[in-house]
């Protein structure tokens, strides 16, 4: 890929810190302070990436968390009207996330972490649920394991070898 076009895609991408913590080392000497920060990183088309980045110094653990997050990407399954194809759970730590689509207009009803991740993500309406942890860390995490098992009805019906008129042959909605 050349350097040029590499460069052009970062310029799409857009980046929110969604947790800076300080965290300490006890050394001989006493105690060594560090920060940690967790970046969002997305391009609102539905791509999406999560990074983690230590470092004395607050930029420089943001910037080691956006180069985490860009190698870290991923495609999200969204549908036309901007929403999930479908409910899901992710887990992670003792962090759980429900996912679920919403209607036209209902917006991203998210708390803490996830909200970002879902506007970066490109997802305009969604309801999530935070259950366990209040850790954004792993609330985090858990969203991104839910995002990444969303399949649309065409990648189902290909995975499984019918056509989407088969798959949902039979049922009333």
């Amino acid at each position: 890929m050349p350097r040029d076009r590499r460069r052009q895609e970062d310029s799409d991408l857009q980046e929110r810190v969604l947790f800076i913590h300080r965290v300490s080392k006890t050394v001989k000497g006493g105690r060594r302070m560090s920060l940690l920060a967790l970046v969002a990183v997305g391009d609102g088309k539905g791509k999406i990436g999560l990074g983690l980045g230590k470092s004395a110094e607050v930029p420089q653990a943001i910037a080691k968390a956006v180069e985490d997050a860009k190698k870290q990407m991923f495609k999200v399954a969204v549908t036309d009207e901007g929403t999930v194809p479908h409910e899901v759970e992710g887990h992670f730590g003792a962090g759980d996330v429900l996912i679920k689509p919403a209607i036209e207009g209902t917006g991203v009803i998210a708390g803490g972490p996830i909200r970002p991740i879902f506007e970066l993500a490109g997802v305009t309406n969604v309801l999530s649920k935070s259950l366990g942890t209040t850790n954004p860390l792993n609330m985090a995490k858990a969203a991104a394991v839910a995002l990444q098992q969303l399949e649309l009805p065409e990648q189902t019906a290909e995975r499984r070898g019918i056509t989407v008129s088969e798959m949902f042959a039979g049922k009333e909605n």
